[in-house]
């Protein structure tokens, strides 16, 4: 079973990712934020991780480079999952090393049919 990381600030879109994920088949593992997210990507590797952009002491973008300078992680996709839609942010997203970036409020199907895609079997 994929286990996929989850880092959002928000209790209820944790909440509602988790739900779509494991109802898709995944385990999940819940990190509050980037910093959150980094000491449990130290326990444990992660199919994919998906990360909001707007958080509290770091952010997606952050994490991505943190987590891409892990050489458990460069292949890691990572997904962020934020409200931000501008090309400066996707792009500053892909330059960080994300995989992909969906916007909020997000389509749980879609979702699925992303992590699917990107995710290495």
């Amino acid at each position: 079973m994929h286990v996929i990381l989850t880092v959002d600030d928000s209790p209820s879109m944790r909440k509602m990712v988790t739900f779509t994920l494991t109802g898709a088949g995944y385990k999940v593992v819940e990190a509050v934020d980037g910093l959150d997210a980094l000491e449990k990507a130290k326990q444990e590797t992660f199919a994919l991780i998906l990360a909001d952009q707007n958080m509290p002491r770091l952010d997606g973008i952050g994490l991505t480079k943190k987590l891409r300078e892990d050489p458990r992680f460069e292949k890691t996709p990572i997904l962020i999952l934020t409200t931000e839609s501008s090309d400066q942010m996707k792009q500053a997203g892909r330059a960080a090393g994300a995989t992909g970036w969906l916007v909020k409020p997000f389509d749980p199907n879609r979702l699925i049919e992303v992590i699917q895609k990107v995710i290495v079997s």
